[in-house]
């Protein structure tokens, strides 16, 4: 098992897998394939839209840090706290070009009054949007008075006045810090909810063995969901985050388990015979899409939630996995086959109809993940025998693809925030398997992890 890779390319080399066989090779990517020159129309990556809305430039925006208003050992450090997961959040956001703190003023406001329009809005600071307030304990509470300015706009400048509560804990400020800076991505970036309060399910052998874990989205709280000493893999979150489907080998056999986050107990699913992996949600999180080899070989299998109401999709002798839905519609399913000879992406209705390749270049292409708008495809994709895998897009639509990673490393399983604005991968660019997240248009990388090895990263909803 020390071989396991992120990645279930490998599940290809044969459409007659042993379970054996199949439980290393979700786990496992290898080349198997050299496909044809490219024929799909490629772009930069530059010209994928990162911003407030389609075409509009980043805001740019001063953060002031926010004082302490007194000498009290835990407000200085929970204040340190607050004001560094806020520029963090607003700097991760992909709207924002933040505007260093050498050009600001010597004296920050920390109330309206106190904002000198003019120092903000011209040389050297040339903000349009100031975010700036103060910290306090009130009543052994964590008190966060917190404002967003437009600055060119002098007469009537407020955007944001808000006054939050919280104990005097890390996890209470970095909370009060990441519901901020989503009030400032909602109210700028074109009504879209900011992903500061989102997590990230992913896998980790940090024990020694794979467990299900989840984090914060920026990194912070790792914390084991599963500790069952065997294999935990492909963690897939419900529409309304109370729930995660993944693979489990724990009884032996790799079948479907649906853990609540509400409970911390498992739901019932049944244990369908043969090999049952990659579970994914419908949007609406009454059916669940999965691959199994109940027939024979591994095929796309869709159910009610609770496994009831089986329906076989797939009709092929070869592999079929990797389910996911569309997002948008919940009317289609991309998947991976070989039914071509090498893994490639397909789209079919959600009944099975209407089946269609998506990308024809060849090469090795897997790990479907669409975008919540139902637009693009992220994937990983080996074009050739000699290359290594990639993180790419294609709009669906036009079939034009964007290469997003660039020599360094493998780079595998790219999966989308719910923002559309991001994508969490798993790469090796720093030595090991790890979760790292970029923005959509493949610029500022920044690692999550490093204990241990890490992938197969799902970001919630």
């Amino acid at each position: 098992m020390a071989a396991m890779k992120s990645s279930t390319s490998a599940t290809f080399r044969s459409a007659r897998l042993t379970r054996t066989a199949l439980a290393v090779l979700l786990g496992a990517a290898s080349a198997i394939f050299a496909g044809p020159v490219l024929t799909s129309s490629r772009t930069s990556a530059q010209q994928i839209t990162v911003g407030t809305s389609n075409g509009a430039p980043r805001i740019r925006m001063a953060v002031t840090e926010f004082p302490g208003q007194s000498t009290d050992a835990r407000l200085t450090s929970l204040t340190q706290e607050f004001n560094s997961v806020l520029w963090n959040d607003l700097d991760n956001a992909g709207i924002f070009d933040l505007v260093s703190r050498s050009f600001y003023p010597l004296k920050s406001p920390i109330a309206p009054a106190d904002v000198a329009f003019d120092q903000w809005g011209n040389p050297p600071v040339s903000t349009q949007m100031l975010a700036f307030g103060k910290t306090e304990i009130l009543n052994s509470n964590l008190v966060v008075t917190a404002y967003l300015f437009d600055v060119k706009n002098p007469g009537s400048p407020s955007v944001l006045a808000k006054r939050y509560v919280a104990s005097l804990d890390e996890i209470s400020t970095r909370q009060v810090a990441h519901t901020f800076a989503n009030e400032i991505v909602k109210a700028l970036g074109g009504g879209l909810p900011g992903i500061a309060l989102t997590k990230i399910a992913f896998v980790s052998k940090r024990t020694g063995h794979m467990e299900i874990y989840v984090m914060d989205y920026d990194g912070f709280n790792q914390h084991p969901i599963t500790s069952y000493g065997s294999l935990s893999l492909t963690p897939r979150w419900s529409p309304d985050n109370n729930k995660l489907a993944f693979t489990s080998y724990v009884s032996g056999n790799p079948e479907i388990l649906i853990y609540s986050m509400l409970s911390h107990h498992l739901l019932p699913f049944p244990k369908y015979p043969g090999l049952n992996v990659t579970p994914a949600w419908s949007p609406d999180g009454k059916k669940i899409a999965f691959c199994s080899s109940l027939s024979g070989d591994p095929e796309i299998y869709v159910s009610n939630a609770d496994g009831s109401g089986l329906q076989r999709l797939t009709f092929s002798p070869s592999v079929d996995i990797s389910p996911v839905w569309n997002p948008k519609t919940g009317n289609e399913i991309a998947f991976v086959s070989d039914r071509s000879g090498s893994p490639q992406i397909y789209i079919m209705n959600a009944d099975g109809s209407n089946l269609r390749r998506l990308i024809s270049g060849g090469g090795e292409a897997s790990e479907p993940a669409w975008s919540p708008d139902g637009q693009f495809m992220a994937f990983e994709w080996r074009v050739s025998e000699t290359g290594t895998f990639d993180a790419y897009l294609i709009d669906i639509a036009s079939g034009q693809i964007t290469q997003l990673t660039h020599d360094a490393g493998r780079n595998e399983h790219p999966t989308w925030s719910p923002d559309g604005r991001h994508l969490v991968f798993e790469s090796t660019r720093a030595g090991s398997r790890q979760i790292w997240m970029m923005l959509a248009n493949g610029t500022n990388p920044k690692q999550l992890t490093t204990d241990g090895e890490n992938w197969n990263p799902n970001w919630s909803n």
